[in-house]
């Protein structure tokens, strides 16, 4: 079948690993169903992937992808859960000690077909398409949880976006907006301000800039550069929420005002199912859709991996079957 995939892992040169072109079918274990996917879309998850973190040398050649809608053998419209876990786990999966991605020990999306558990194929709600539901298992569930489970604000308080166009970012602002918050938005550069204003913020200012007050919670995914800033930017007993560091994973903690203010940390990953079957009934009835900065046909994957890795977008990256 054809796919796009890792076939080592290339730490300095991740592109250098990337591969257009045929893998054997997947064989369909009990309990598992085949999915057809006709939209899926990139995550920087996939960039590790070609850089081998996460992933063991003797598990390439690896099909990237974590997200996906598509079809099953029936016929079936389904969004594709991506986490993976003990059959015999109950509870939060993002806690299971044995929970993978997609991608981690089981092959990804980028194909003509994917093998997944049946029940982490999940019914397509008639008011979203395949390309807007392939957008949001990976970057806005990890934003759903972020704000619904893991922050406690409610509508009319105050949250902070670090971080204007990626896609959990751009997710929190069309979420945020949607639930009734107030929500500022930082950005390196105007036409990243420019483009959380047209999703829904209701203020954007320039990296480290002085708010006009402090913020009830504050949505981190930067890490080092901007944690200083997130930190000085909470009200006292107020929260941070991190799902990432892509600028570093170690930034200082400033543990004097954290413990001073009261400020909450709370770490986040991804979601559970549930949370994601939740996502996309709140989707499909507030009318707001992913921000899509490219589509391009899963043949082309190599120009949009290309614009990842540059940091060239503003939303999401979709790659269709055709």
């Amino acid at each position: 079948m054809f796919a796009v995939y890792a076939s080592e892992p290339k730490p300095d040169a991740p592109l250098d690993a990337l591969v257009v072109g045929e893998r054997p079918d997947p064989e369909v274990p009990d309990g598992w169903v085949a999915v057809h996917p006709t939209a899926t879309s990139l995550n920087m998850h996939d960039l590790w992937t070609l850089r081998g973190v996460g992933l063991k040398s003797d598990r390439f050649p690896m099909i990237l992808g974590m997200d996906a809608a598509g079809t099953t053998a029936d016929g079936a419209p389904v969004v594709i859960y991506p986490l993976i876990g003990d059959p015999t786990w109950a509870g939060d999966e993002t806690l299971d000690p044995k929970r993978t991605a997609l991608t981690e020990k089981y092959q990804g999306t980028f194909a003509e077909q994917v093998v997944v558990p049946a029940q982490n194929a999940i019914p397509l709600p008639a008011e979203l398409s395949p390309i807007d539901a392939a957008a949001l298992p990976t970057a806005w569930l990890t934003a759903y949880r972020m704000l619904f489970t893991k922050s406690g604000l409610r509508p009319g308080q105050t949250m902070l976006v670090q971080g204007a166009s990626g896609g959990v970012s751009t997710a929190l602002v069309q979420l945020g907006r949607a639930a009734g918050m107030t929500v500022w938005v930082t950005g390196r550069t105007e036409e990243k301000r420019k483009l959380a204003e047209t999703l829904g913020a209701h203020a954007v200012f320039e990296p480290g800039a002085r708010l006009p007050g402090r913020v009830d919670a504050v949505f981190e995914s930067v890490g080092d550069a901007t944690w200083n800033h997130s930190m000085k930017s909470v009200r006292p007993g107020g929260a941070i929420i991190c799902c990432g560091s892509t600028s570093g994973p170690n930034p200082g903690a400033d543990l004097q005002r954290l413990f001073f203010l009261q400020i909450r940390v709370e770490g986040s990953t991804m979601g559970t199912r549930q949370e994601l079957t939740d996502l996309l009934a709140f989707v499909a009835t507030t009318g707001i859709r992913p921000q899509i900065g490219q589509q391009v046909a899963l043949t082309d994957a190599k120009a949009a991996f290309e614009a990842m890795e540059k940091g060239q977008t503003a939303g999401k990256i979709i790659l269709t079957a055709s």
